[in-house]
């Protein structure tokens, strides 16, 4: 057999199979419970006069019945399996990953999920993606972090060639991509992944209990992450507020310290009994100091007018990040580094002159500032222009 052969046996569908599925269709119209006996009538009508696509459908609103939990893996291997290459592709993963669930195991859910994929892959891109990270989110459950790296590597491309995609299976991506990256203990990566996983979905399709968990660890990836230095987006996203009220409301106010730059909230914060269970924070609050310094300075730039960030002078950036006089060429240094500002140090006189500094997300009172810089610019532009149409204005100009 040659190798060309083996790849394509490998990637060709499941033969399909044909078996009675009436018994079974019409033993749960009288055994199942009183909700779903409905369905397995219309299931049989539409079976038999082979609507599939009104069969889907029908399919589709039998999942959405709570009591459908439990029922899923029977009905797949009963009825839906002799059926299912007549079926939306998209539609039977997504049956496919809910039925998953009813396995015995992860091992077995993984299994399940693995071999689904593989006829998906020529036939339904979109479809295989969704099959594969399902399948990749199980690789995690037994603790496969390389099986489960190398699924997202495969599916980040397919991903990437495809035009367009339903906003499930980015849901699915993003979701499997953020629990792997928090496996291995990447702060940034997490951050930036699970951003995504929740502009794809809707907070309604997530339990309190969830969203609060999504919000801590978000919480405490934006603190600990290298080179995240911007917190705008996380702070204008609703999830933050499900840790209003908990045990957890301080790390709410933690962010908003950092995006501010307000160093006695920090220190003030950090002497808490709530901070110091947390053993990560704890262990990194010099790197958290440091960071709230960068922050602050980001700030300090940002909120001056474009004359005076060219000449800020060492005391002034002391005063407002907290750092001693002899330190404030090192954290410019740290900034300019990080490609957080640009511009140069003067270190005879004492003057940092910045002539840029990163693009963030704004909050309300950042963006009040750049409200208070616009009308102070639309003063001067009036003035300036009341001054040429006044002849004793213009001359005094031309003089100058």
């Amino acid at each position: 057999m040659t190798v060309k052969n083996e790849v394509e046996m490998v990637d060709a569908p499941e033969e399909e199979v044909n078996f009675d599925v009436y018994p079974f269709l019409k033993e749960r119209q009288t055994k199942a419970p009183q909700q779903l006996r409905q369905y397995y009538v219309r299931f049989e009508e539409l079976y038999d006069k082979k609507l599939w696509h009104q069969l889907t459908v029908a399919l589709t609103a039998f999942l959405a019945e709570p009591e459908s939990a439990g029922h899923l893996f029977p009905l797949y291997e009963n009825f839906i399996r002799d059926w299912k290459f007549k079926m939306n592709k998209l539609s039977l993963v997504k049956f496919l990953t809910r039925a998953s669930k009813e396995a015995a195991g992860p091992k077995e859910a993984l299994e399940f999920l693995g071999k689904q994929a593989k006829g998906l892959k020529a036939t339904s891109p979109d479809a295989y993606v969704l099959a594969t990270m399902e399948k990749a989110s199980y690789e995690l459950a037994v603790n496969d972090l390389t099986a489960c790296k190398k699924d997202i590597d495969e599916c980040e491309k397919i991903l990437d060639d495809l035009p367009v995609t339903e906003p499930v299976i980015n849901a699915s991506f993003y979701r499997v991509a953020a629990d792997y990256y928090k496996a291995k203990f990447a702060y940034p990566q997490y951050y930036h992944n699970a951003l995504l996983f929740l502009s794809s979905v809707s907070l309604d399709e997530l339990s309190v209990a969830e969203q609060q968990s999504r919000a801590y660890e978000l919480a405490i990836s934006a603190l600990l992450g290298e080179g995240v230095y911007n917190f705008g987006e996380l702070l204008q996203h609703s999830i933050l507020d499900s840790l209003k009220g908990t045990p957890f409301d301080w790390l709410r106010q933690l962010l908003l310290c950092f995006n501010s730059g307000d160093m006695e909230a920090f220190e003030r914060i950090s002497r808490t009994p709530e901070f110091v269970k947390e053993r990560f924070l704890m262990e990194k609050t010099p790197f958290l100091r440091q960071k709230l310094c960068l922050m602050t300075l980001i700030e300090a730039v940002f909120k001056r007018s474009k004359e005076s960030r060219g000449r800020m002078s060492f005391a002034e950036i002391s005063a407002e990040t907290k750092v001693t006089l002899d330190e404030v060429e090192h954290l410019v240094m740290k900034a300019l580094s990080l490609g957080l500002i640009k511009g140069k140090i003067d270190e005879v006189d004492q003057i940092v002159a910045v002539t840029w500094v990163q693009p963030r997300v704004l909050d309300k009172s950042q963006i009040g500032t750049i409200r208070d810089r616009l009308t102070e610019w639309s003063g001067k532009v009036k003035s300036r222009v009341v001054a040429l149409e006044s002849e004793d204005g213009a001359a005094e100009m031309f003089a100058q």
